[in-house]
Parts: C-alpha cells; structure tokens; sequence
C-alpha cells in the first residue's frame, strides 16, 4: 500500500522545511510506502526554492507549481490530481498539525471502517493551543451549518486532516480554489454516502502575527459554499454515463414516484440490473426477501455496498449483463428482474434480455424503465450516453421476441418531454440546470397529478413482461452466499 501525503504550500520558507522534516519521518505502517506530493501555489517568498532543494534531495517527494496564485483549494486539487496511492492525506505546511499522528488517522481505514477519517481539534487531543475566542466560535458555527445542512454530526468540518480513499477522492469535483475547499469536500462526501470518521488529533494553531492565512472574510465564503453544493448535486469529476443519470434523477420526490410506479411489478426474490449508487433499490428492496443489486462501475459498486452494508435482505454483486457467464448460476433465481434505465446505453439490448431472461423463473417479471419517444432524441441523450430511445411497440417487440408477453405498458412524467425537447433540440445542450432540477423535483407533487390529463406521451416509459408459467427453481446457492456475507 502506498500513502499520498498531498501539501499545499504558499509563503512557508520560515517552517516549511521542519514541517516537510516531520512528514518524511512520520510513522506509517510498516508495510506502506509513502509520497509527498507538494504544490506551491506560486510563493514569493523564497519558498519554492527550499522546496527544490528538498525535492531533490528526496525522491519520496514530488514537487509541482502553480504559475500563479489561485489558493489552497486549487493547490489540493491538483495535488489530488497527481496522487498515486491508495490513500490521500491533506497536510499544511504550517506546523499547525502533528504528523506523528497519522497512525491514528489512517487506523479506521486500514481497518476497512471508514472511506474517510478527519482529524478533529475539538474532540479530546493530546494536546491543543488555546487561540482566541472568537476564531473557535466561527469554526464551530461553521461546523453546525454543515451539518445541518449535510446531515452529519461533525465536531470540525474545517479541520485541515482529512484522509480519504485515493480512487474515490479522485472521484469527486473539487469547485473551490480557495478555503471553500473544506465546506466543498464534506458536502459532496455526505451526499455520496462516504462512510466518515472523526479521530481526535493534536492542534498547535498559529495566531495572524505568526502567519495565519484564514480570515472572517473566508468564513462569509464558506456558508455560500455551504448553500451553494447543498443546491447542485456536483458529485462525479467525470459525470459519465449512469453518473450522469444519477445528477438528473438522484432527485427524492421524482424518485418516490418512479418507486410508486414500479412497486406493483416487483416481487419477493429481485434482481436490479444497473443498480447505480442505490436511489431506486433503497426504495424497492423494503420487505423482499431477496434483493441483488448488481452493478459493473466500481464507484457504484462501492456506494452500494456502503448503503446496504447493514441490510440483511440485499446482496450487492459485480454483474456486468453484457459479459458472458457474468449471469452463470443464476438461472431461474428470481421472480423479478428490474432493468432501469440500462438498455438504451447498449449496443446489443437483445442480446441482454435473452441474459435475464434466464435468471426469471417462469411466470416471473421482467420489469424494464427506458426513456420514451424517438423523437426527443438529442444532445442530452448522447451526454448521458444514451443510443437510442425507445417506442412502446419497439420495447414490446424486443420482450415478445425473447418468450416475454407485455402485461403492462405506461409512460410517465409527461411535462418533462418538452423542456427535454427543447434543451436537446433547440439549445443543443449537454446538461439541464440542477437547479432547474431542484425546483423540478419540489413541484412533482403537482405533476403526477396532472400526469393523467397531458394528451401527449412521458419522458419515460416502463414496460412489464411476463415469462410463460412453470414450476419455479431455488435461489443459487451463489446468491445466498452473498446475501449471507451481507449480513454478517
């Protein structure tokens, strides 16, 4: 395992030498290697020329530089950027924070607990500086307003030690150039469900003579941030695919009506298809005896795991449906197979369904959600990479052609399809406002309700089909394993 210890240096030459010192030297286990990734946000100060020697000095250390001054945040994330190991670690280069701390930091990590650890000056350290009043009363509010707004219990959202995992820190956006950077990362990593520890650390903070950088007017900053990623769900660097469709959909009063339309179809062992990060198996797997919820893309597969780590009934399984013998000893498991929003991204749809065919038993469901209407196709499809939209008759076709008979058929969520039309066909765009889709999901209270009296056809379709009846056959015993593993 290797270690990335990522600083952010601007104006340290009187102690960023002890401080890169005490990095270097600081315990790690002893099987894990180290880096120290450094970015000096354009010093003018002499700093980065004691940063060259160094960094000559030691290869563990490598050492990058802004060509000018654009703040802490700017310098974390191109440090995040050029990270390398399995874990990252944010340390400044004030001496403010004891490195002999690390073990303590990276032990709910190491120990498969956390997906995060922050350092907290305000639990029981060893040992702590006592600064001015005020300083303290402004982080603490700053602390309480996140976690309102996050729904967390953190004691120090503005702590400086913050370890994450490298894959999926280098999974979230960083927005923020300056001191909005902690807000930012705390925000997002409660929105993606990061399973987020508090370790008691050590604090020897400095006073503005001594060289402090933070100031009131950071603070006023910080609730704007606070507001600002509370508002927009800005959660993949790289918003690909289904992480595109989670920023359209991962929306709660949509997702309650997309559940409320699928919940009649759905039976007692199901498998999901596609699950993404979890927004509709949370809302369908209550009171199964069996949910799989399988996904290829390993950030998903990660927050998966993380939701339904506690969840006896659901299994969380790499199953990609277009990989032959991903499905192999699955076969006549399930009475509802749930294939959600998954076949417009495939080149061979046909070729799936005969896959999951396999895993129904007779008389089971396959229930598949696509977007409607040809017609609407455009730019927005393509940004989602979508290959196609589907008609009722064409998704009827394609089950009947595989021994399925259509029970059902329904579109729904009739008003989007105009202002879908009119941001691909009109505007070319490739994404919708969030905040279009904040206000969008606060009114679908009223949409559902006028859904029925809309003369022209939904955005999305859902189509039920019915496999010929039989005598069924048990769950694999590979399915139960898992369910079994997620349980203990």
């Amino acid at each position: 395992m290797k270690l990335s210890i990522l600083m952010p240096v601007y104006n340290e030459r009187t102690v960023v030498e002890r401080c890169i010192s005490l990095v270097l030297t600081a315990p790690i286990p002893e099987n894990m290697e180290r880096e120290l990734v450094i970015v000096d946000d354009c010093s003018s100060d002499g700093t980065f020329a004691i940063l060259q020697r160094l960094a000559a000095a030691f290869p563990q250390i490598h050492l990058y530089q802004h060509p000018i001054n654009r703040g802490k945040g700017a310098a974390v994330r191109t440090a995040i950027e050029k990270a390398t190991g399995d874990f990252s670690l944010i340390q400044d280069a004030d001496l403010e924070y004891d490195p002999s701390e690390y073990p303590r930091l990276l032990r709910p990590l190491l120990d498969g607990h956390a997906d995060a650890v922050f350092g907290s000056r305000y639990l029981a350290g060893d040992q702590s500086r006592v600064l001015p009043f005020w300083h303290s009363m402004i982080n603490q509010g700053l602390t309480l307003v996140s976690n309102m707004f996050c729904n967390l219990n953190l004691t120090d959202m503005e702590t400086c030690y913050k370890v994450f995992r490298t894959d999926l820190l280098k999974s979230i956006p960083i927005r923020s150039d300056r001191f909005g950077f902690e807000p930012e990362i705390v925000m997002k990593s409660a929105k993606r469900k990061f399973r987020i520890y508090e370790v008691p650390i050590s604090y020897h903070g400095r006073t503005y003579e001594e060289g402090k950088k933070i100031g009131w007017k950071d603070g006023i900053k910080a609730f704007a941030v606070i507001l600002k990623f509370w508002l927009i769900d800005d959660l993949y660097a790289v918003p690909y695919g289904r992480g595109v469709l989670n920023n359209l959909t991962g929306t709660p009063q949509y997702l309650s009506w997309l559940a409320l339309k699928l919940r009649p179809h759905v039976g007692d062992e199901v498998l999901e298809i596609g699950a993404g990060i979890g927004n509709l198996s949370g809302r369908l797997m209550s009171r199964r005896t069996l949910y799989v919820a399988a996904e290829k893309d390993p950030l998903h597969l990660h927050a998966l795991r993380n939701r339904f780590l506690r969840t006896p009934n659901v299994a969380v399984q790499r199953i990609d449906p277009e990989t032959p013998g991903d499905l192999a000893g699955m076969e006549n498991c399930f009475d509802t197979v749930l294939c959600l929003n998954v076949l417009e991204h495939l080149d061979d749809a046909g070729q799936v369904i005969e896959s999951l065919a396999a895993t129904i038993r007779p008389g089971g469901s396959l229930v598949v959600l696509v977007p409607n209407v040809p017609g609407a196709y455009g730019s927005l499809d393509r940004k989602m990479g979508h290959k196609r939209r589907y008609s009722q008759a064409t998704v009827g076709q394609l089950l009947a052609t595989h021994g399925f008979v259509v029970e059902t058929a329904e579109s729904f969520n009739k008003v989007a399809l105009l202002p879908w039309w009119a941001y691909s066909k009109l505007l070319r765009a490739g994404s919708i406002s969030k905040l279009v889709l904040k206000i969008f999901d606060k009114s679908v209270w009223l949409w559902r309700r006028l859904d029925i009296l809309m003369p022209w056809p939904g955005l999305s379709l859902v189509v039920v089909g019915r496999k010929a009846a039989s005598p069924g056959a048990p769950v694999s015993s590979m399915v139960r394993r898992e369910t079994a593993h997620n349980a203990n």
